[in-house]
C-alpha cells in the first residue's frame, strides 16, 4: 500500500489580535517534505500512526509538509496559500497513491478562506480521484462543514479535553483507512448539528461518562467511529458550533438514529458542561480561603491557545494591588522583559516593564521591581499526548512575593515542567495562575489541592455575547437572538 502524508494545522481566533504570519508556523513547526523529526508531534499524529502502522505492515509512506502555528488571529492569505500549495505539490509528487491521511486542526481560517480545511481536502479530492481514501484527524474545536464531510472520506476528532488521546485517534484513523483501502468496511455517515456551542471539558461529569459511553460503542454492532465537535467559539464563520458524527458500517439508517440520540444528550446536559466562572477576586477569595494547596488559577480569556496574546495583566495587577504573595503565574509572554532579564543576569534586581503590549485585551503593562530568580536558554514543556512544547529562552521574575513566568515563544501552560524546569517550586506556592484554558489539567490537578476556572478579561472571552458575531448561523444556543 503507498501512502501520503502531511499536516497544516492552526486554530484561529478571528477576534484575536495579531494575524497568523509564515513566521507563526516557523516558530511552532514547519518541516518540509521528509524532515518530520523522530517523534511526534502535537499536529502529525496521522503521520506519527502511519509511521507506527507502515513498519508493521510494510507500506510505502511518503511524508510531506508538516507544518503548524499557535493560534492567533486570521492566517494571512499568503502564509495559508504558500503552505496549502507546498502539501499539494508534495502530493502530486508522491502519486499515484492509495491512502492519503492529514493532520489538520479544523478552525484555520485565512483572509479570503472561511474554510480552509474544506478548500485543501477539495483540492486533495481533486488531485488523488474518487476512487483514493482521504482521512484526516481534527481536534474537536473545529468548524465542521460539508466541504470536509464529503471530500473526506474517514474524519476522526480527539475525544478528550485536554487533548491527550492525539495518537490514539490517530491510529484509529489509520486503522480505519486501511480497512477502507482494503475494502474490509463500507464507511456511511451522518451528522447532527447541535445548534449550540459549550465548552466540553471531558475531566469531569457528565462530560467524562459521555465520552465514556461513545467510546464503548465503537467498535461493536457496525458502528465504526463517532466524534464530537465541540466548536471554536472565537472564530466566526458559518460553521461553528457543536455537532456530532457517526461512521457505521453500511448501514446509514444506524449511523442517522445514532447521531440524533447523542446530539440530543449532548443537548440535553449542555448547561452542566462548564465549570463556574468566578470574576477575578472572588476567585482569588476562594483561592484564599482554601485550607491547603496549591490552588491552580485558570486565567482561561489570555490562553495563547485559543489565540490570545498570553501578556495581559488583569489578574497579576489584582495579585500585587491586593498584597497576595506566594504565587506564580505564566507563562507571559513578554520576549523584550525576558532580553532584558538575561542581560542582567540572576541576581538581579531592576525595574521592568511587565506585559500589556499587544492589545486593550492585555491590559496595562506594570512596572515592577523584579529579581530575577532564574534563566532558562530554550525551555522545552511537556505538551499534549508528551509532545515537546518549546517556549524559548525563559526568566522567571520575582516581584511582591510573586514570581512571573516570562517566555519568548507564545505557547499556553500544558505541564508542570514549564515552571519547575525554569527553576520554581510550585508545592510550595499557594496559588499558580496558569494562562490555559484547560490543557492545563491533566498534568496541573495532579499536584492542585483545587483547581478554580477564572472570568477574566482577555480576546478568549467565555461570556460570548460580548463577541461581534457576523457569520454565525442562528439559533446557536446561548447566544442571544
Amino acid at each position: 500500500m503507498r501512502v501520503f502524508s502531511g499536516a497544516l494545522a492552526t486554530e484561529t481566533n478571528t477576534f484575536g489580535p495579531m494575524p497568523t504570519g509564515v513566521a507563526s508556523f516557523n516558530d511552532r513547526g514547519y518541516f518540509p517534505a521528509g524532515k518530520h523529526p523522530d517523534h511526534m508531534l502535537y499536529f502529525s499524529g496521522p503521520l506519527w500512526a502511519a509511521r507506527l502502522r507502515g513498519a508493521e505492515h510494510g507500506w510505502d509512506l511518503v511524508e510531506g509538509m508538516v507544518a503548524g502555528a499557535q493560534p492567533s488571529g486570521t492566517t494571512t492569505r499568503h502564509a495559508y496559500e504558500t503552505l496549502r500549495d507546498e502539501l499539494l505539490r508534495d502530493l502530486r509528487a508522491a502519486l499515484p497513491v492509495d491512502m492519503v491521511l492529514l493532520g489538520l486542526h479544523g478552525a484555520m481560517v485565512a483572509d479570503g478562506y472561511d474554510d480552509c480545511e474544506g478548500d485543501l481536502l477539495t483540492r486533495v479530492r481533486a488531485i488523488v480521484g474518487p476512487d483514493v481514501v482521504i482521512g484526516a484527524e481534527l481536534d474537536p474545536h473545529n468548524h465542521l462543514s460539508q466541504a470536509m464531510l464529503t471530500q473526506a472520506n474517514l474524519l476522526v476528532c480527539y475525544k478528550e479535553y485536554p487533548h491527550t488521546d492525539v495518537k490514539e485517534r490517530a491510529l484509529e484513523l489509520v486503522d480505519l483507512c486501511a480497512a477502507l483501502v482494503e475494502k474490509r468496511i463500507r464507511p456511511t455517515l451522518a451528522m447532527v448539528d447541535c445548534e449550540m456551542i459549550t465548552l466540553i471539558h471531558t475531566s469531569r461529569n457528565p462530560a467524562r461518562a459521555f465520552v465514556d459511553k461513545i467510546q464503548s460503542l465503537e467498535g461493536h454492532d457496525g458502528v465504526l467511529s463517532i466524534s464530537v465537535t465541540h466548536g471554536f467559539p472565537w472564530g466566526d464563520v458559518a460553521d461553528m458550533g457543536t455537532k456530532v458524527f457517526v461512521y457505521t458500517d453500511n448501514n446509514p439508517a444506524q449511523a442517522v438514529a445514532l447521531a440524533r440520540q447523542l446530539a440530543d444528550e449532548l443537548i440535553a446536559m449542555r448547561e452542566q458542561l462548564a465549570p463556574a466562572y468566578p470574576d477575578i477576586d472572588s476567585a482569588l477569595d476562594q483561592a484564599l480561603a482554601f485550607d491547603g494547596g496549591p490552588v491552580v488559577i485558570s486565567d482561561g480569556a489570555d490562553n495563547p491557545g485559543g489565540g490570545a496574546a498570553s501578556d495581559s495583566t488583569f489578574i497579576l495587577l489584582r495579585l500585587v494591588e491586593r498584597g497576595i504573595g506566594n504565587a506564580v503565574l505564566g507563562p507571559l509572554w513578554d520576549p523584550i522583559a525576558v532580553r532584558i532579564a538575561f542581560d542582567a543576569g540572576v541576581g538581579a534586581l531592576l525595574p521592568l516593564r511587565i506585559g500589556g503590549k499587544i492589545s486593550p485585551l492585555s491590559g496595562q503593562p506594570m512596572d515592577l521591581q523584579c529579581t530575577v530568580k532564574a534563566l532558562t536558554p530554550s525551555l522545552v514543556q511537556t505538551g499534549l499526548s508528551n509532545t515537546p512544547t518549546p517556549m524559548g529562552d525563559c526568566a522567571l521574575v520575582e516581584a511582591n512575593g510573586i514570581e512571573i513566568l516570562l517566555v519568548t515563544l507564545r505557547n499556553q501552560a500544558m505541564g508542570t515542567d514549564l515552571f519547575t524546569g525554569a527553576g520554581c517550586d510550585l508545592a510550595q506556592r499557594k496559588i499558580i495562575v496558569v494562562k490555559s484554558s484547560q490543557h492545563f489539567y491533566a498534568s496541573f490537578s495532579k499536584i492542585a489541592a483545587k483547581v478554580i476556572y477564572a472570568d477574566a478579561p482577555g480576546s478568549v472571552a467565555l461570556d460570548l455575547n460580548t463577541l461581534p458575531y457576523l457569520k454565525v448561523k442562528r439559533p446557536k444556543w446561548p447566544l442571544k437572538p
